[in-house]
């Protein structure tokens, strides 16, 4: 006690004498026992505090040590700090003498965190975890600091050849390197004892949260907390700053503490083990652990680091299977357990020695399966290894040479069965997947060899590995018996929606889960396809699902890939198949149905060019329409892709073609009956929130009315006979345009494109019939625009003048938005529109055109987008208004200025809309002749001949599809 009391005196020499004496009493077992440590600790913390404020580096030293060794020696079961307060000083002192600049001071302070990483040093509650978290990133952070930076990017795998000590200069690098080295280790050490730590707080309830906290506030101070620093810091530091000294040396006890580290994180956050150890796995562990075992474990040498080493492989290896096995059971993994326990310690061989163990035959007879067992643990560590890491890296730095490896495994499973052993199904697995793998680097397999891998496949329990796919394309005699199974079983166990491309906190890719793997063998090997379309027709509705959805996502990734005429056909008959299996009232039910219909839509894309429907096209035609007569108009999900079939097919065809598919689907009144349905919800349905929004309910309407709008066409065209008539209210329709209530642009634009199509047949359909046309107020009192609205029969005044209007404000606020499909739809719709009205009445359709809103209207557009004539909107406008001799709207002022622009810009850059509306502008100002100057007349024509020369000889489909 007088000792203790000793420290608060302020001369240095004194303390110097105390420090050495309680130095010498911490060897003996009663100053101990006693308490006196217990008595005295307050007084030790409290003249650390003093003494760091003096210049003496010794002093530093000496209290350090002392207290490092009272924190080692002081007994388990008596409590050192009873006061949480002096616990906070102590990681204060330690804090401070970390981040002293001397190096000798901090690397024994490292050792005094190292031993104060106890649990009954920091057992009283609550436990300091948030001030712990500082003290450990700031040890950590130092020895970073003093570490030289890297000097090349090297795997994890990559050791250092030892350094010659004959040189002076390379003996003082050697020196340089063992110090950093020993202070690593420190580091280390303290970095272990916290993971051990947080192990051991899992069993303490009191330990796990600060009970303190106050209600409703935010707890920091947890065991969950600190356990997922530790991990975090492991990712960010403690890992690369290993890495970093391995380019200079390496140190069997380094490597020791640092691989029993990496173990003990495995059990800190077990909800993270799974892509922690994926992340161990994919910067090749697998590897360096491996080297580190045959280059220092050999001949029963460094026991220690041997024994962490087959620790870690051991944890890692049934951390990954657990992640990647969906039907393993408890016996398998403890069977695996005990395998890799027994093998793995004993594994101690280079890569080259390994190669040559699985080639090895075990003698006839013998008792001893210590050769099995070392190629079993080489094997489950080869298949981990590949199939986490990148395999290009694991090549490009000779982990395992790939072409050795296929003939090793070769002739492994060749002495199995040979010998009639039986391998656990994991084992054979892992095998075969490395076959798999290697064999792009290796010879084809002889017969003798396809023959053991048959008879081993036979037996396999399980073959849902997506991998074995592109192995057996290599061999039709094991696709054509296996194939099939491979993917039956993998779509039955694999979730197949796509994940996240990367695991939080890790960036592991996820490939295990999803279909990705699968899609790049499609692509090179489309016949594999046809085994999908089989599965689809005799798997269960799930697996149909899976698979479906799987095509789907190939089919939406792979625009360049032409599988029409392989699919066509067996899409109808799974088509048949479904509707056979499905009545009308369980239409709905069937979530395979729509996600078929979705891929006939997408594999009809892939058509670029017209082409003659063959008889398949019309049967898909007649399924598909009569489908949609049994549909309700809320079946969107149904409705949609087969809408959307229909109006492909009648566009994507010859005339021949589109003539006998008009006519098939005007023969079928249930499904005009519907389509009568979905375009009164246009108006039934309440407006969306969300104007720039399409829901599925607005996306079926567009699809509703651009297929009605092309029926309307296509009939007049060839005079089909029609059997069912659709009626529409022409003032809802108009008033779906004039009041939009946030209609998504997409079905307004729809909309827009069924007018177009009346006002063209001037509303003569044999298919149409308009009701509920506006007549004027009261029969017997006439109004004056009654004569007009009778020649703009169905039309009324009133109704064009409102439409007019609406069009005007809608493409400004178009304009603004920078919508080229809505806005080229509202041009196209004013032209049809001034068409129709001269047709019945010129003098209306003059009167029209000539409104002096439109000038108005022009030069909004031109003052709020690029302020350039050579838009498309624009120069459809000034062409229509030329047409109609509008002088008050287009002047020669604007002529000419059109004329310049055009003459100084790149025709060849314009856009081909923009090209094509000045091609029809500059032909309206010759046809309407129009006076313009000899000069502008020979600029008009030299710009005509320039725009024949680039315009395409096959003009695009303007309608939308």
């Amino acid at each position: 006690e007088f000792l203790f009391e000793c420290l608060l005196c302020n001369s240095e020499i004194l303390i110097w004498s105390v420090y050495c004496c309680l130095l010498l009493l911490t060897e003996e077992r009663l100053f101990f026992s006693k308490c006196h440590t217990v008595y005295g600790i307050e007084s030790l913390v409290r003249s650390l505090q003093d003494v760091l404020q003096l210049n003496n580096v010794e002093l530093h030293k000496q209290g350090l040590l002392l207290f490092t060794e009272i924190l080692k020696r002081q007994p388990v079961e008596i409590k050192l700090f009873t006061n949480r307060g002096v616990c906070i000083e102590a990681i204060d002192v330690l804090m401070e003498t970390v981040n002293c600049p001397v190096l000798e001071v901090v690397v024994e302070a490292v050792r005094t965190v190292a031993a104060f990483l106890r649990k009954d040093h920091l057992s009283s509650p609550p436990v300091p975890y948030e001030e712990l978290q500082k003290l450990l990133e700031a040890v950590l952070k130092r020895c970073a600091d003093l570490s030289p930076p890297q000097s090349s990017k090297r795997h994890a795998g990559d050791l250092p050849f030892s350094v010659s000590q004959s040189h002076p200069a390379n003996r003082n690098l050697s020196r340089v390197s063992q110090r950093q080295g020993q202070f690593l280790l420190n580091t280390l050490e303290s970095f272990r004892n916290a993971c051990r730590l947080a192990v051991e707080f899992q069993s303490e309830f009191m330990a796990q949260e600060n009970a303190f906290t106050a209600p409703n506030s935010k707890r920091k101070d947890t065991l969950s907390n600190f356990s997922e620093f530790l991990l975090r810091i492991c990712d960010s530091l403690c890992i690369p700053m290993v890495m970093n000294y391995l380019e200079r040396a390496v140190s069997p006890s380094v490597m020791e503490v640092f691989i029993s580290t990496l173990n003990t994180l495995f059990i800190v956050v077990p909800n993270m083990r799974n892509k922690f150890s994926k992340k161990l796995a994919s910067s090749s562990f697998i590897r360096l652990t491996l080297e580190l075992k045959a280059r220092f474990c050999s001949v029963q040498s460094n026991p220690a680091l041997n024994q962490a080493c087959s620790s870690f492989l051991c944890s890692l290896c049934l951390s990954l299977y657990s992640a990647t096995e969906k039907e393993r059971t408890s016996f398998q993994e403890q069977e695996m357990s005990e395998l890799l326990q027994k093998g793995l310690p004993q594994l101690n061989y280079t890569v080259a020695e390994s190669l040559l163990l699985l080639a090895e035959t075990p003698e006839p007879f013998s008792l001893d399966q210590s050769l099995c067992s070392h190629q079993h643990c080489f094997i489950l560590l080869l298949h981990f290894a590949y199939t986490f890491g990148d395999s290009s890296n694991l090549l490009e730095c000779r982990f395992v040479p790939e072409a050795e490896l296929f003939l090793a495994v070769r002739n492994f499973l060749q002495s199995v069965q040979d010998h009639g052993d039986c391998p656990p199904p994991y084992i054979l697995r892992a095998a075969v997947y490395l076959l798999a793998v290697c064999q792009d680097k290796g010879k084809a397999l002889d017969l003798r060899s396809l023959c053991t891998i048959r008879r081993i496949l036979d037996n396999l329990p399980d073959l849902s590995l997506v991998y074995l796919l592109k192995f057996l394309l290599r061999y039709p005699e094991l696709m054509g018996r296996f194939g099939y199974q491979v993917l039956q079983l993998w779509f039955s166990w694999e979730d197949c929606k796509q994940t996240e491309t990367e695991e939080a906190g890790f960036g592991v890719s996820d490939q295990l889960n999803s279909a990705n793997p699968l899609l790049p063998i499609l692509k090179s090997n489309s016949s594999i396809l046809l085994i999908l379309l089989d599965l689809v027709c005799s798997s269960s509705v799930e697996v149909a699902w899976k698979v479906l959805m799987t095509l789907r996502t190939f089919l939406e990734r792979n625009e360049d890939v032409l599988v029409c005429d392989l699919l066509r056909s067996q899409f109808l008959q799974i088509l048949q198949q479904l509707l056979v299996e499905s009545s009308s009232t369980s239409l709905q039910d069937n979530r395979n149905l729509p996600v078929l219909l979705s891929l006939l839509f997408l594999v009809q894309l892939r058509n670029k060019g017209v082409r003659e429907l063959d008889s398949t096209d019309f049967k898909l035609l007649h399924q598909v329409s009569n489908l949609c007569g049994k549909c309700r108009p809320r079946d969107t999900d149904l409705l949609q892709p087969s809408l959307n079939f229909l109006y492909w097919s009648l566009h994507q065809t010859t005339p021949c073609s589109q003539q006998r598919a008009v006519a098939v689907l005007l023969s079928n009144v249930s499904l005009l009956e519907l389509l009568q349905k979905v375009l009164e919800c246009t108006w039934l349905r309440s407006p969306p929130s969300e104007p720039a929004y399409l829901s599925s309910e607005d996306a079926l309407l567009c699809s509703g009315w651009l297929l009605v709008a092309s029926l309307l066409l296509y009939q007049h065209r060839y005079n089909t006979e029609v059997h069912q008539t659709l009626s529409l209210d022409l003032t809802e329709v108009l008033n779906a345009v004039i009041f939009r209530k946030k209609k998504p642009v997409l079905l307004l634009v729809s909309i827009m494109q069924f007018l177009k199509a009346v006002l063209r047949q001037k509303f003569s359909s044999s298919l149409l019939v308009i009701i509920g046309q506006n007549t004027a107020q009261g029969a017997t009192q006439p109004q004056p625009s009654s004569l007009q609205d009778a020649a703009l029969h169905p039309l009324a005044m009133q109704q064009v003048f409102s439409l007019v209007v609406s069009l005007q404000n809608l493409l400004v606020h178009v304009q603004l938005q920078k919508d080229l499909l809505l806005s080229q739809a509202i041009v196209t719709c004013l032209e049809t529109l001034l068409e129709y009205l001269h047709v019945k009445n010129q003098d209306v359709a003059l009167h029209v055109a000539s409104q002096p809103w439109h000038r108005f209207l022009l030069f909004t557009i031109l003052n709020g987008g690029q302020k350039s004539f050579l838009q498309p909107e624009v120069l459809r406008l000034m062409t229509l208004f030329l047409r109609y001799q509008s002088s008050n709207i287009i002047s020669q002022k604007e002529i000419s200025q059109v004329l310049q622009e055009a003459a100084e810009a790149n025709l060849a850059e314009l856009p081909e809309a923009t090209s094509r509306a000045l091609h029809l502008f500059l032909c309206q100002i010759q046809s309407s002749h129009y006076q313009v100057e000899t000069v502008q007349f020979g600029t008009i024509q030299t710009l005509l001949e320039h725009l024949l020369e680039q315009r395409s000889t096959c003009m695009k489909n303007q309608d939308i599809v």
